[in-house]
């Protein structure tokens, strides 16, 4: 019975990761559409994040377990140039396009990384799974619509160049058996101390020219949603139906992104863009899941 019930709860907490990072996807293409900046962006992500997850630093105390190597890694692979290239493909691609080059590409590279660095094995499954993956991703980038411009191209390299990032980041952190404290002591913490300065002497702003409802969705979508609530309820559906299964339901991520970003922002897709939302759903489980996966 309790084994059941946690079930369902960790089945509710991956749903609701689904749709945290689908809408997440939506407002991040608002914001990089808003007048702020995608610098300004990252400064919320880093600096209200920062805030928020300060005091559960301080109390667990998570640069103990951490080298000095292992830091600057994961600092980096989180850091302002993977954030730059995902707020920067919004700038000239549509939502579902973010959705299958940044989402669905995860685990392709997560696998093909821990295949390559940790020989990792891949099944019969995950090898069809890649195929169909690969499959979405060609037709994504033939598709025509109102909302995919010629230059769409410039940012699905930009979502597949961050999603190399975080793939990098998830392989190591299993790897490295790396914690919660310890990704946000790394991504929150030593990421708004290194940008914010930067970001206040150097970059071009938008942040300050009035506050704005963009301002306060913005700020809670990049500071705290992702960052803090997402990482959360992804340890816990992990913790209660297993990392494999938590992942296959980020499968739901891009065509959920894609309804929503149709309501709000009026996005459409053709044909060919269609074709592409539908491969990659399977594609994300089977690549997730496989015979051997707990």
């Amino acid at each position: 019975m309790n084994n059941n019930r946690n079930t369902l709860k960790g089945c509710l907490a991956a749903c609701f990761v689904i749709c945290l990072w689908s809408t997440w996807l939506v407002v991040s293409r608002l914001g990089a559409q808003s007048e702020l900046t995608i610098f300004d962006l990252a400064a919320l992500r880093y600096g209200v994040s920062c805030v928020v997850t300060f005091p559960f630093v301080i109390y667990f105390k998570p640069w103990k377990n951490l080298t000095l190597l292992r830091t600057t890694i994961l600092t980096g692979l989180l850091g302002p140039f993977y954030i730059f290239c995902v707020f920067g493909g919004f700038l000239y691609a549509p939502v579902a396009h973010g959705g299958i080059f940044l989402n669905g590409s995860l685990p392709v590279l997560t696998l093909l990384f821990g295949t390559i660095f940790f020989a990792h094995l891949v099944s019969r499954n995950q090898i069809f799974g890649l195929i169909l993956m690969f499959s979405s991703s060609i037709f994504a980038l033939q598709d025509v619509s109102a909302n995919t411009a010629e230059s769409a191209w410039k940012g699905d390299i930009l979502f597949f160049v961050s999603a190399i990032f975080f793939s990098c980041y998830l392989t190591l952190a299993r790897q490295w058996n790396i914690s919660m404290m310890e990704v946000l002591f790394c991504s929150s913490i030593l990421n708004c101390l290194i940008y914010l300065p930067i970001w206040i002497w150097f970059l071009p702003k938008g942040l300050f020219t009035g506050f704005s409802s963009d301002f306060l969705l913005q700020m809670l979508y990049q500071g705290i949603m992702p960052n803090v609530v997402g990482l959360l309820l992804v340890a816990y559906a992990a913790k209660n139906i297993g990392s494999a299964a938590t992942a296959a339901f980020l499968a739901g991520v891009p065509p959920l992104s894609t309804i929503i970003a149709f309501i709000f922002l009026h996005e459409t897709l053709g044909l060919l863009g269609w074709v592409a939302i539908v491969l990659i759903a399977p594609g994300i489980v089977l690549v997730a899941i496989n015979k051997k996966s707990v």
